[in-house]
Order: C-alpha cells, then sequence, then structure tokens
C-alpha cells in the first residue's frame, strides 16, 4: 500500500488506511488497533502523499524523509522516540535532513513525523516508498 492510502485525520490519534468512500465521507482503519472509523467530508484529513517538509531551498515530500529515516536506521525503528526531548529530536532530525528549515519546521512536526514512519515500519508499510519511487521513474 502506498502513501497514498495512508491518512492523517484531525483530532484522531496515530494514522488510518482508507478503506473506502462513501456517499457522505470514507471508511478508514486505525493502523494502531485495526478500528474502522466513519469520517465525513468535512473531517480535516491530510494524505501521506501531500505532506511535504520545508527545506531552506526546496519542500521535500515526506515520503523522501521517510526514505531518508529507512536508510538511516537500515529498516528498522528509529533509534529516537517522539517522546525524546527537544534536543534529541532536532539532533535526530539534522542528520536525517540537514537542510530542514528550523523556523518552520517545529518539534512538534518532528515527533509527528518520528511517530508516523515507526508505526509505517511496525505495519511493515515502508517497502512501498522504494516501489512508489520506481513507478514514478518509469
Amino acid at each position: 500500500m502506498s502513501l497514498e492510502k495512508i491518512l492523517s485525520i484531525a483530532q484522531k490519534p496515530g494514522l488510518y488506511k482508507l478503506v473506502t468512500q462513501t456517499r457522505g465521507g470514507f471508511i478508514a482503519e486505525s493502523l494502531i488497533d485495526g478500528k474502522r472509523i466513519s469520517a465525513n467530508l468535512r473531517s480535516n484529513v491530510s494524505l501521506l502523499s501531500e505532506i511535504a517538509v520545508y527545506t531552506l531551498t526546496e519542500e521535500v515530500p515526506l515520503r523522501e524523509v521517510f526514505k531518508k529515516i529507512k536508510n538511516k536506521e537500515n529498516g528498522g525503528q528509529t533509534s529516537v522516540g517522539h517522546k525524546d526531548s527537544k534536543d534529541a529530536l532536532e539532533e535526530y532530525f539534522f542528520e536525517v535532513l540537514p537542510e530542514y528549515d528550523e523556523d518552520r519546521v517545529y518539534v512538534s512536526d518532528i515527533k509527528k513525523i518520528i511517530k508516523w514512519y515507526n508505526l509505517l515500519q511496525k505495519n511493515d508499510l515502508l517497502e512501498d516508498l522504494e516501489e512508489t519511487t520506481n513507478d514514478e521513474e518509469e
């Protein structure tokens, strides 16, 4: 499953997998506990494939940031947790993406990215990062 089917829903913890669309919204399944929820079209929903991280020169798609973390961690969980100190999180993210814009990327954003990466890794959804890039190049 690619990031096009993974959602972040405001006011809901974790990430969700898009199951199906309905007339008034959609049904999504939590990657944390597998429970399904219905959300209406007014819900504040973000597709992970549409999210990017500010750098000093451009916006880097979240997919690329996840790939850099995956390479750094050899496909495993991150060496820092989303609850670690502000300094530890910023230092880790600087190793992953040295050119990130420190004025526009907040610690709360870094926490989310690390939390999301670990959740995707736990659910074996990071393999699609490589496949999606290969498809785009063809």
